[in-house]
Parts: C-alpha cells; structure tokens; sequence
C-alpha cells in the first residue's frame, strides 16, 4: 500500500486535487481510498473516509470518562452528558492521525489523504512523534514494572500514585499513535504539494518543503494550479501569466494545471500518482582528520539561515526551522562530542562536532 498526502496553502485546491487524483488513480486501475475533512464528490470505484471530529471527540472522551469512572466518583465529579460536548481544537488533527492508523493493512492500493492547509499540514504529520515523546516522559514505561510497589511508595510519599488505568491509558495511546506514525514513516508515504503561482502561496510552499525535510517526508510532485496560458492579447492577462512564470520557474520540476476559468478546479488533469522518493539520509561525516570534527548533514531545502535554531539537551539535538521544531536522537559518535558550531550549505544544515577527550577513545 502506498498513502500519497496532499497539502499546500489554502485557496490552492488542495481538495479538488486531491479528487482528481483519486480519479487517475482509479483509471489505472488502482484500488483508492480518499480521506478528507471537507464534502467531495463520490468517486466511482473509490472509497471515501469523511472526517467527523465532533463525534470522535465525543466518543474517546465517553469511553475515557467510563474508565476513570471510579476516580471521578471518588472525589463526587459530575459525568459529561454525550450531548453537552463539543469538540476541542485538535480533535480534527486526531480524527486524521486515527484515520491515517486505521489505513494500515487495508485492502487498498493506494490511500489520498486530503491534509490542512499551509505548514499546518507538517504539524499534524509531526503529531505522533511529539505525542509518543511527551508520554514517555511524564509515564515512563519502565516505571510500571514497580506496579506492585505503588501502594507502598504512595503511603511513604504521603501522595496518591498513579492508577494503573493511567498506564493502560498512556500505553494504548502510544500504540495508537504508533501505527499512525508507521504510515507516515512508510517508505511508500510521500507528499504532493499543491500551490497557486502567487508570492504569498511561494513562500508557505517553501516553508512547507522546509518542514517536510525536517520531519523526513519526501515530496512526490509539486503541482502549480491555475497557471494562466501564455499569448493573451490582454495586457493585464499576459503580465499575470509572466508573473506567474516566474514563480514557477523556482519550484523544481513542477508540474502545471492550467486555469480552467469559469470551470475552475473542475476535472483537473493531474499527474498519475509516482513512486515515493527515498527518504534523505542525514549522514555522519567523519573529518576527524582533516579537521578535527564529525559532521552531521541534515537536508533542509528552502531554510534560510535566520529562521534556524539548535539547541543540545543531552543525547538529543532541538532543531528549529521557521515555525517546525524537531527533537532529535543524536548519533551514537556525536554524543561524545561536544557541539562545535552549524552553517547552512545549498540547503543543508551541516552540524559540527569536536571529540570530547573526557569521552572519546584516544588513540595509541
């Protein structure tokens, strides 16, 4: 199975692309499923999974109200009623991270997921990465094989332990999140971006790409929407088109959709969907001999220099690029090391690290 993610800024028609690639796909005979927020036409052949977040949300937070059950008891809560609740803001992003789980191993060829605009859409791929992190650290599951102990520990501490329905909880939420993550880790995952050729659209598509590297996502096409054709005898029509050009002419290899005027976004004719690019590795180079550190090369295309940051904490490296942020394993060499300065180089971000002599082995 492959799961092909549209995103790009909004207004770009992102959706209708998304439907007209499940269209292609279709015609060549593959078995699809679109999942998608908004309302799209039915497909013949496709399947659709429409997000509902309202009735998710109020499901999920059903069920977790019955297992806390007795501790909401205990200290005389009153329970939520089902139709007092309504959604919270994320519960569309959950709704697309179950949606995104519950595709593993189904019976499709290929899956279309119709992402949130601009660099929203990076966010909610990063989601199950920083979930699963933030729950390690406050429940750390190394903790629960001294279950046995936590009555005793409670009574010399004075304070309440944890219940282990909060262990249950927190390891059913880190499987969960699991399987979403192993979609989007997939070596058949891969992004199509989509933008109109505007100034405003350029620049989130940059800071897309940038955090779609950050995060280890391949970017399968870049599609130009609306492009304008060449040759009006407007003025006004002919300098929108060179301007848009232009624009284009900075977005490698992209594929263009003409502007369909009164039919806009109607039948596109997007390109089939391709084979997902190798994910970037982001190698160690040893120039302990030649310079005396080990270099770290991190592909981020697009980043400008001003909009980065690094911070090391420990075994781990902070790496900020525009709004994204990633906190990253370092490798097993550079964690003897200590952080001797970073520069970006044609779009990668190259760490460098000197051995720490306290830590790394010396030579004969």
């Amino acid at each position: 199975m492959r799961t092909l993610l549209v995103a790009g800024p909004g207004g770009a028609g992102r959706t209708t692309v998304a439907v007209s690639t499940v269209r292609r796909a279709v015609r060549d005979g593959l078995r699809v499923l679109l999942v998608t927020g908004d309302e799209v036409p039915d497909v013949p052949g496709a399947e659709t999974k429409r997000l509902i977040p309202a009735e998710e949300f109020r499901d999920d937070l059903l069920a977790l109200q019955d297992r806390a059950g007795g501790v909401l008891d205990m200290v005389g809560a009153a329970r939520l009623d089902a139709d007092e609740l309504t959604p919270l803001p994320g519960s569309t992003e959950l709704a697309l991270l179950r949606a995104l789980r519950d595709s593993a191993g189904g019976p499709h060829d290929l899956v279309v997921v119709d992402l949130p605009a601009g660099p929203d859409a990076v966010s909610v791929l990063a989601l199950p990465e920083q979930l699963r992190r933030y729950l390690r650290r406050l429940l750390p599951a190394e903790r629960q094989a001294a279950r046995a102990l936590r009555p005793v520990l409670g009574r010399l501490a004075g304070v309440p332990m944890p219940a282990e329905w909060l262990y249950e909880t927190a390891a059913r939420w880190d499987a969960e999140l699991a399987a979403a993550q192993s979609v989007i880790d997939a070596d058949g995952t891969a992004v199509r971006l989509v933008a109109e050729p505007t100034k405003a659209a350029a620049e989130s598509l940059r800071l897309t790409r940038t955090g779609l590297a950050l995060h280890g996502l391949p970017v399968e096409a870049v599609l130009a929407n609306r492009v304008l054709p060449d040759g009006s005898t407007d003025p006004w029509l002919a300098d929108a088109a060179a301007h848009q050009r232009k624009i284009v002419a900075g977005w490698p290899d992209a594929h263009e959709i003409p502007h369909l005027g009164c039919d806009a976004d109607a039948g596109l004719d997007v390109p089939a969907p391709g084979e997902a690019a190798p994910r970037a590795e982001w190698p160690v180079e040893d120039r302990i001999a030649e310079d005396g550190v080990l270099v770290w090369r991190i592909p981020l295309p697009g980043a400008v220099r001003e909009e980065l940051t690094l911070i090391r904490r420990g075994d781990e490296l902070v790496v900020g690029a525009g709004p994204f942020r990633r906190i990253v394993p370092l490798p097993s060499a550079p964690r003897r090391c200590t952080v001797a300065g970073a520069g970006l180089v044609d779009g990668e971000l190259c760490v460098r690290f000197a051995p720490d002599p306290g830590l790394w082995p010396r030579t004969p």
